[in-house]
Parts: C-alpha cells; structure tokens; sequence
C-alpha cells in the first residue's frame, strides 16, 4: 500500500469543524468505489490536521482527489485552498516522507 496525506488548514477554512475527519475520508472512499481507504489522522501543528489515506496508487488517485476538492465543498468548506496533498510510495509514510503534489 502507498500513502496520501491530505494536510488541512483549519485557519483557511470558513467552518473547521473536526468532523471532517471522517466526513472527507468517506467521501473519498465512494468516490474512488474503495480504492483509496481511511487510515487514520494526526495533529501536525496547532491549525493543521493530516488525514492518512492509503491505496495502491498514491499518484493516480491524488489526482482524483485533487478534483474532487476542487468540485465538492465539505462541511461548507471549500478545501481548494484549505488543502495540501502529499504522497508516497510507503505504507503508512510519515509526512516528512512525503512529496507534496497540490498545491504545485
């Protein structure tokens, strides 16, 4: 398995509600029919929280994810400015292990 870190910025965000945690990793998971699965979160610093998301193609699907927050709002949040998408091609990787692919 290879990792996706979606990084979101709680300061970018016009409703940071904590229940995006499960609400976007959910989201993910139908919209990728199960290819990509929640793999748990962690407080990166004192507004940013990480969501781990595991698949077999960290690439391909950072790129349907990066769609689909620009497409969708969540939890009245629009993420395309909120967000930060790292990958790697570990499993379970630490975000300093991670190449960020969105924002370019």
């Amino acid at each position: 398995m290879q990792t996706i870190i979606i990084v979101l910025d709680a300061g970018k965000m016009s409703n940071p509600d904590l229940d995006i945690r499960y609400t976007l990793p959910e989201r993910i998971e139908e919209y990728t029919n199960g290819q990509v699965k929640d793999n748990g979160y962690d407080y990166i610093s004192g507004t940013k929280l990480g969501l781990w998301l595991e698949t077999d193609s960290s690439a391909e699907f950072a790129d349907k994810i990066i769609r689909l927050i620009n497409t969708e709002r969540f939890l009245e949040n629009d993420l395309s400015n909120a967000a930060e998408i790292c990958i790697s091609d570990e499993e379970c990787a630490k975000i300093e292990n991670c190449r960020r692919v969105y924002p370019n």
